[in-house]
């Protein structure tokens, strides 16, 4: 079965444009690293909870939309590889910042237990 990165994070709801064009520079290296599909979700009906909420998982601000994002990998072994080339690879380490706070990022590596 395949293997999922997930991940959920705060930005600048004017920042956009910027995670857009972040996304787009990097999803290439993901795919050729491996990567077999890369979603990235822009937050339109996320609502704030009391216990628990994407909003309050990441400490959303006011000034702030959530994003939801997957990479789709063919297994646990290829993702593995995959990050690790790269986190070494120099076109990743060329790259601007990211347009939100990666401190407030959750992620997380899923096996697939179910697909239809």
């Amino acid at each position: 079965m395949q293997y999922v990165d997930g991940f959920v994070a705060a930005v600048p709801t004017e920042n956009k444009e910027k995670y857009i064009q972040h996304a787009t520079r990097v999803a290439p290296l993901f795919k050729e690293l491996g990567a077999l599909k890369l979603v990235e979700c822009w937050g339109d009906d996320v609502p704030d909870g009391k216990l628990t909420s994407f909003p309050l998982a990441v400490k959303k601000e006011e000034h702030e939309t959530v994003v939801f994002s997957w990479v789709v990998w063919p297994s646990r072994e290829v993702r593995d590889a995959g990050w690790k080339q790269l986190m070494a690879d120099p076109r990743m380490a060329s790259q601007a910042a990211p347009p939100f706070d990666g401190k407030r990022l959750i992620y997380g590596g899923f096996q697939t237990i179910v697909e239809m």
